[in-house]
């Protein structure tokens, strides 16, 4: 007999969040920390593709996801790469080879303002590539009564890959938002999202829009 259970069912907006990993001045923002030491051609050439695909598709549809989410009751959380401390001690080793530091209540620190929260909304700081690893967030959302988590931000190949499995091996039913996440290459996020396809539901941010509103439609927040 065939089982049953399966990725491939849509989400029920009361039991829902979305999660918008690390879209923060840092490293969405040109005069972020992680490019304020690089000559504007450098940056162009290193990451002209991210900033272009970033402000002209991925953070529009993550607005627009966004909004959606609101209108249809899904709690909407943030996460941003931020130390506990001002020297970056607390980092894993990881952030600390990498270099990755943003000091505590830095301006590095906030979500784009595009893409603010509201005031009841929570921002989750940590300092790993799975939120997962070095915050309580898992606490949080069994608390909200969260089954189904939606996923997009950056990068599609680094902490959103990391967040997704995580997220599945803990027990929620994820769904990426193909389009409402990137990569510094269009590359790498196709070849991202082709390896944790097996993990995860994947949708458009049109597909998911749809999904809430018939949702809303037949009053089933």
């Amino acid at each position: 007999m065939a089982s049953e259970l399966s990725r491939e069912v849509p989400v029920v907006p009361a039991q829902t969040a979305l999660l918008l990993v690390d879209v923060q001045n840092y490293n969405c923002s040109p005069e972020g920390g992680e490019y304020r030491d690089l000559p504007a051609a450098e940056r162009e050439q290193r990451f002209g593709y991210f900033f272009r695909t970033l402000r002209e598709q991925t953070l529009p549809n993550m607005v627009r996801l966004r909004d959606a989410c609101r209108a249809a009751g899904v709690e909407v959380l943030y996460t941003v790469i931020e130390s506990m401390t001002l020297d970056g001690r607390d980092r894993s080793l990881d952030y600390k080879i990498t270099g990755f530091h943003v000091p505590r209540g830095s301006w590095d620190a906030r979500v784009v303002s595009e893409l603010e929260s509201a005031e009841d909304e929570m921002v989750f700081s940590k300092t790993s590539s799975s939120v997962f690893i070095s915050t309580n967030i898992d606490y949080v959302l069994r608390n909200l009564g969260v089954r189904y988590l939606i996923v997009g931000g950056c990068l599609t190949d680094q902490c959103i890959d990391s967040t997704v499995r995580d997220a599945c091996d803990l027990g929620y039913l994820v769904t990426t938002a193909t389009d409402a996440c990137l990569s510094l290459s269009e590359e790498r996020h196709n070849s991202a999202l082709r390896n944790n396809q097996g993990y995860c539901r994947q949708r458009t941010t049109a597909q998911l829009v749809a999904e809430l509103e018939a949702a809303d439609a037949r009053g089933a927040r």
